[in-house]
């Protein structure tokens, strides 16, 4: 999951929550918005892929400077 760091205002984030509210969702304080991105990997090795993923976010997936990311490593294709 990457997602704007909490000190970076989020406009999105803010559109959805005054939607919500719109619709009634009062007890809505806030929201923010992220990206999920969902990567299949080859290698079996969960120390080598720990490692190339955490890579991938920092080279590509996540602007580091206003971003924040976490991942989780799965087995068999299941998603967590």
């Amino acid at each position: 999951m990457v997602r704007l760091k909490p000190v970076v205002n989020d406009p999105q984030g803010l559109v959805v929550t005054e939607a919500l509210h719109a619709l009634g969702y009062d007890e809505v304080e806030g929201v923010r918005v992220g990206k999920f991105i969902s990567l299949e990997l080859g290698d079996g090795d969960p120390e080598r892929a720990r490692a190339r993923v955490e890579e991938m976010c920092r080279r590509l997936l996540c602007n580091g400077v206003i971003e924040d990311y976490r991942f989780q490593l799965s087995e068999g294709g299941e998603a967590s």
